[in-house]
């Protein structure tokens, strides 16, 4: 089995081998993974924190062995700051954006220079999210220069410690359901169906009925037993299905 780490700040992963593929998800900095496909230009991978799989250009990893991939298993240091800076083994300066795996970075010889998380602590959740205010949508994003709705909240809870599934619908198979609104804390994550009752969406619960979520940019709108309200439009922009306590 091969193995590799994402040595760059962002590093698209598609669901086909070629450029003009879909993307499905990112490898942020320091994020490591195990390689189920080998091509000449490209090679099929499974993320090793969420099992996700894609294909990622060979010229964009940096390859390890086994027990380097097993050693930083043990590890979840995250960055914390939207962006700080890496030097990396030839002295040059690279940016690298919150969520950013610094564990990796002993392996791949840089030296990092920023903030870093400090264990789970369920306040800590809406803040962490509110970094990331204004970032743009982007379909399989999760740096704060695009980010998804799921995307968002697995970044949320990565950073303080809690692991999350990539996609909406897998995300709400976690944590434990809530009767009523009115049970739900900050921190809690909303999950909203189509017609067809299919799992679309997914934001964070703030305080007062209030919600942080990915829909054309990271924005905070209204929740309450239907769904999320658009005070622009007028109208509700998405259905609640379930809120999910997840720690």
């Amino acid at each position: 089995m091969l193995y590799g780490i994402c040595p760059l700040s962002v590093v698209p992963v598609r669901a086909q081998a070629n450029d003009a593929s879909e993307m499905v998800t990112q490898l942020l900095y320091g994020d490591h993974f195990e390689v189920i496909e080998n091509t000449k230009k490209w090679i099929k991978i499974r993320i090793a924190y969420d099992g996700y799989e894609g294909w990622l250009d060979k010229k964009q990893t940096y390859k390890i062995d086994e027990h380097s991939f097993k050693t930083i298993n043990k590890h979840q240091l995250y960055s914390t700051d939207l962006l700080s800076l890496m030097t990396t083994s030839t002295g040059h300066l690279m940016p690298v954006c919150i969520g950013s795996a610094i564990h990796s970075s002993e392996t791949l010889k840089h030296k990092f220079d920023g903030s870093l998380n400090n264990g789970f602590n369920k306040s800590q959740l809406v803040n962490t999210a509110m970094l990331y205010l204004n970032s743009p949508y982007q379909w399989g994003g999760k740096s704060p220069f695009g980010i998804d709705c799921s995307g968002l909240s697995q970044m949320v809870y990565k950073i303080c410690g809690i692991p999350l599934y990539r996609d909406a619908s897998e995300q709400a198979k976690q944590g434990q359901a809530l009767s009523f609104i009115e049970e739900s804390e900050p921190g809690d994550l909303a999950f909203f169906d189509n017609e067809e009752g299919d799992i679309i969406h997914v934001g964070i619960m703030m305080k007062e009925n209030y919600i942080i979520h990915a829909h054309g940019q990271v924005r905070i709108d209204r929740i309450d037993h239907s769904g999320i309200f658009n005070e622009e439009t007028r109208r509700y922009s998405h259905n609640l299905r379930v809120i999910k306590t997840i720690a």
